[in-house]
């Protein structure tokens, strides 16, 4: 591992664990589900021992080492879609670009919102920081690579997944009690089997933050599920039919719950 840069800062004496402040958090988010805020501030407290153990396996890696000796700039790669768009059709490279751009977002505009957030004296030049950019980075994948959409269902399951990738009990939280709220008056839906499908899936699948980014953004779209581990969201897709069968929007549906109350 490069000593020049240290894998903890001489200055980071947080453990990450901090259930107190969690506690604190949550109660918050309770009191106003819209403060986003808290959801970033709930999953930094509880991130733990176990975060500093996947992150000095990963920069202990073949890969690991390979971005130390040739840094990547996860959000300048993703960002080019001029660049991606010149690899061959039914890449990962046009369902990532595809999906950006309909949803108009970008990588940097999810830096933007963590940067809105985050606390500027618990940031250290270090590779425990590096590699939680890079869980942050790869978002977005994780939606197209699963399946999942940015419906309120879509992105409960996106967190399960992403809790059985990266533990940490701030996200799991935020998943169920996510479903929780997407479940009322949706009685014959399985939204909550549809949240458990995907934290399984999450930790059947190869580690997508620990993957080659250039190459799997190269892989054909079904290829790279494929070796990934990743099968199709079926109960997610199920719940989407029942929704729509019953005349509910899946993607407007924390909408129409507030206009029938």
């Amino acid at each position: 591992m490069d000593q020049a840069i240290p894998f903890s800062h001489p200055a980071r004496t947080d453990s990450g664990f901090r259930p107190l402040k969690a506690l604190h958090h949550f109660r918050k988010l309770i009191a106003d589900k819209e403060d986003t805020e808290q959801v970033f501030h709930i999953i930094r407290a509880l991130s733990g021992n176990s975060f500093t153990k996947r992150a000095r396996e990963f920069w202990s890696s073949d890969m690991g080492a390979k971005l130390l000796a040739e840094p990547q700039n996860l959000v300048e790669i993703l960002d080019d879609h001029k660049s991606l768009r010149k690899l061959p059709m039914g890449t990962v490279a046009h369902a990532y670009c595809d999906f950006m751009e309909k949803e108009g977002l970008t990588a940097q505009g999810l830096v933007d919102e963590y940067e809105k957030f985050a606390d500027k004296t618990e940031k250290f030049d270090d590779l425990l920081e590096r590699y939680g950019n890079r869980q942050r980075d790869t978002h977005d994948l994780f939606h197209v690579l699963t399946g999942y959409g940015r419906d309120a269902l879509g992105e409960q399951c996106v967190l399960a997944f992403t809790y059985s990738q990266n533990p940490n009990l701030g996200i799991l939280f935020i998943a169920y009690a996510g479903g929780r709220e997407i479940k009322k008056g949706l009685k014959n839906v399985p939204i909550y089997s549809a949240i458990r499908e995907a934290q399984r899936a999450g930790k059947a699948a190869q580690k997508i933050a620990h993957q080659d980014i250039r190459a799997l953004l190269a892989e054909p779209l079904a290829d790279a599920r494929k070796r990934l581990g990743i099968k199709e969201p079926s109960l997610y897709n199920r719940a989407h039919e029942i929704m729509r069968a019953g005349g509910v929007d899946p993607y407007d549906l924390l909408g129409q719950q507030k206009a029938a109350a």
